[in-house]
Formats: structure tokens, sequence, C-alpha cells
């Protein structure tokens, strides 16, 4: 079984859909000779050639309408935003026609489109390059929100995006594409190591969206996290000394609130930790769902660790990145209430 990188694994995941397939077609700003941004389709147009993975204008709300349209004439699109920053002039066909499309025609016209995209900070990006919209497509009825946080799963959720009937935005971390973080500027070191790249089968299989991972088991207190988050939170853990059970979510939409509510039941207390901005983030929506799943067996408030309510910082990246230290000090205090 191949070893593969986060980049290595989305590769491949579209390599695998596009040979089995051919219906599935890869476009967007520079996905083609050039092999995207940060190579994620690099080799596909020389494999595939030119019509089924091609390169788009710089305009993300005519690459995301070209692909409702595809979509309901029976191809299945997988289209790249460079960056999750950039996709909000996409948000007008995402939210009013790709999410809707399904509802309005009666079940006659779906869109099994995938919306990839780079998203969260970690890379010096600035607040142009780092941002973490989730929360938004959460709340629009029809859209699915699937992210990653391992290369394995990074395929196989892919791969069950793309085979969907129903629009999907894929968030890809960009901080786990190619490693761990090295250790400088306050990033967790040694503990990330094992997470840059793992095994991943060369052939077909599926993650199933909807379906969260235990990604440590525990029994003193429930974190929930996803994506980046999953691994600062396993250093979090490992930092504090406290056996906690982490949830990693996968998909947000749909959300796998048995796993939730089994776990925090079991723990009795909740830590929730996302890199977007605190209010109306999605980790409001969890603690809701907690609070009102589990308040009998709640020992202590839902925390949240998450970034801060302003513009992503360059130079202060590390003050804005939920970090390890902060996590420990929320998993401290949730045990002492």
């Amino acid at each position: 079984m191949p070893t593969m990188n986060m980049i290595q694994a989305i590769n491949s995941a579209m390599v695998t859909t596009m040979t089995r397939d051919p219906s599935v077609v890869v476009f967007g700003e520079d996905v083609g000779y050039f092999g995207g941004v940060f190579r994620a389709t690099e080799g596909l147009q020389k494999t595939f050639g030119n019509t089924r993975c091609f390169d788009t204008p710089i305009t993300e709300a005519g690459i995301v309408g070209a692909a409702i349209g595809m979509g309901a004439y029976g191809m299945r699109p997988v289209v790249e935003i460079q960056f999750a920053d950039y996709i909000y002039p996409a948000f007008d066909q995402l939210a009013s026609e790709a999410a809707r499309i399904r509802y309005r025609s009666a079940g006659d016209f779906n869109a099994p489109i995938t919306v990839r995209t780079p998203y969260g900070g970690g890379i010096f990006g600035g607040q142009t390059h780092s941002q973490s919209p989730e929360a938004l497509f959460t709340h629009v009825v029809g859209l699915k929100v699937v992210i990653p946080s391992t290369p394995y799963d990074a395929k196989g959720l892919l791969i069950s995006s793309i085979e969907d009937d129903d629009p999907v935005i894929f968030l890809e971390p960009k901080r786990l594409y190619t490693g761990p973080f090295d250790g400088n500027h306050g990033g967790p070191v040694k503990t990330w190591a094992a997470h840059a790249a793992s095994n991943v089968p060369a052939e077909h299989y599926r993650v199933p969206l909807g379906q969260a991972a235990i990604a440590r088991e525990g029994s003193a207190v429930t974190v929930l996290a996803y994506g980046t988050m999953v691994h600062v939170a396993l250093a979090a853990v490992a930092e504090a000394n406290i056996d906690a059970e982490v949830i990693d979510l996968r998909s947000l939409i749909p959300l796998d609130v048995e796993t939730i509510t089994k776990s925090v039941n079991k723990t009795g207390r909740c830590v929730v930790v996302h890199e977007a901005t605190r209010t109306s983030g999605f980790g409001a929506e969890l603690a809701a769902i907690v609070q009102r799943e589990c308040f009998y067996q709640l020992e202590s408030p839902v925390e949240r660790v998450t970034g801060w309510d302003l513009p992503y910082p360059h130079a202060f990246e590390w003050h804005y990145f939920p970090s390890p230290a902060r996590i420990a000090a929320a998993l401290r205090q949730t045990m002492e209430r």
C-alpha cells in the first residue's frame, strides 16, 4: 500500500474517479497544465486530456455556475477554488442554485458537483489566504460540507463526495497538505509527524459522509474538532495529560450526532475546537447540540476554543491560531469546574 501525504491522496482520488467514470471532469484556475497552485491536480490533464481537466478564467461564479449546468445534465464536475477566501463571488450560485435545484425542480435535476478548496491558516497566508468559512455553508440547506484531517480520509471522503448526487463543499486544510508543523512559531511539534503521511490504498474506496471518527479514545472529556484542529487537539491532550476523547467530525453536514452524544454522555464534559472566528462559528451549533442532547450528563459548561473575531493576522498568526496551550488550558478549566 503506497504512502501518501494529503495532496497526493486528493490527487489519487481524482485519478481514481476520472478513470472509473468518464462523466467526472476537473476544472478551475490553473488546474490544467500547471497542476494547481498546490499541485493537487498535477498530471490530470496529461493523463485525461484537456477536455476533462482544463483551466478557466478567474471567475469563481462562472466556474461554479458552469459546474451546476454540467451537473444538471449528467456530468460530475469537480471544481477547484484556489483558496476558500476567493469562494464568496460564487456563494450566490452555491446557495441559490446548486443547493436548491433538486427541490425547485421536484427532483428532475440535481447538482452532483464537488467544490474543492484549501482553507484555514498555518502557512502565513494573511487575511486573504487563511479564512475558514465552513459555517457559512453549513447554514445553506442542500449543501454538504466535508473536511478531512488525514490522507486516508481525504481520498475516501473525496471519492464519496464526487460520487454523491448532492453538491459538496470539500474544504482541504492546507496546513496538512504536505506535512506536520516544524515546531517554529508556537506550532505543534513531534505529535504531528505521524499524520504527515499515511498508508492510502491506490484503488477505489469510500469513507462515508456523515460518519465521525474517534481519533483518540478517552473517558474524562470529549473534544470535538475537524481538519487541522484534530491534530492540534491531540497535541493539547498530550500536553494537558488528560484522558480526553478526541472526535474527528470529518463532515459537518451531514453531522454524526450519534457519535458526538455517545461520547459526551460518557465523559460528561465537552470542549469544541475550530480555527474560524468564534461568533456564529460552527462550534456554537455543536455546543447547542451537546446542550440539548446531553444536558443531564454534563458536569460543566461546554467550552469553545476558536480563532478571534478579527481578520486573520499575518504577523501574529500563532496568537490567532488555536494552539495546544490554549486547548490544554480549556481542558484543565473544564475538568476543574
